[in-house]
């Protein structure tokens, strides 16, 4: 763990030193008419679209999905998630989707805000809701190149089912985005 976490920490200072300049010239990842892909880290939150995965005592959880955008003008991305988890704890399968929006200050800071739902086997509660989060996050976009970027960040969701759960919850994610 210690020589994973060393080995991004050197990408990251050799990205941070090397690559910042060409995502400030003008025609650059973020501009109008550009596309995006992306793909995040995730948790075990129903309603994600991100990657996780997550075993103990032979049960296990995983999440696969991914985000893509469209920017509609100079660092302002609509952006659309799809994604599909399964939970042996809990025995549950979920499908999950995303819609939202991305800003990239001075291009190289993402700001995002989206909603968040599941639906699926095992997911809904007594009351036959099923999980939906209004999230908001932001982080700081190294790129590597020109279309290729990573993007650590924090992220808030809050829960728009209090019957559901009237927990928010907070997460570090790494997401990794192509540019197009």
């Amino acid at each position: 763990m210690k020589k994973l976490f060393l080995s991004i920490t050197a990408v990251f200072a050799f990205s941070f030193t090397n690559a910042q300049e060409a995502s400030t010239d003008a025609g650059g990842q973020t501009s109008k008419g550009k596309w995006l892909i992306e793909a995040n880290t995730g948790n075990a939150m129903l309603g994600t679209t991100g990657f996780y995965f997550a075993s103990s005592d032979g049960e296990s959880s995983y999440n696969l999905g991914l985000d893509g955008g469209y920017f509609i003008m100079d660092d302002l991305a609509i952006k659309a998630g799809l994604g599909y988890g399964s939970d042996s704890f809990s025995d549950t399968s979920s499908f999950s989707y995303r819609l939202g929006a991305k800003y990239y200050v001075k291009s190289m800071i993402p700001v995002t805000l989206d909603l968040t739902g599941a639906s699926g086997d095992g997911v809904e509660n007594l009351a036959g809701e099923t999980p939906m989060w209004l999230g908001i996050g932001a982080g700081y976009a190294w790129f590597l190149g020109d279309n290729v970027s990573i993007e650590p960040g924090l992220r808030y969701n809050h829960s728009l089912n209090e019957d559901y759960t009237d927990k928010g919850v907070f997460q570090f994610n790494i997401g990794f985005a192509l540019h197009f």
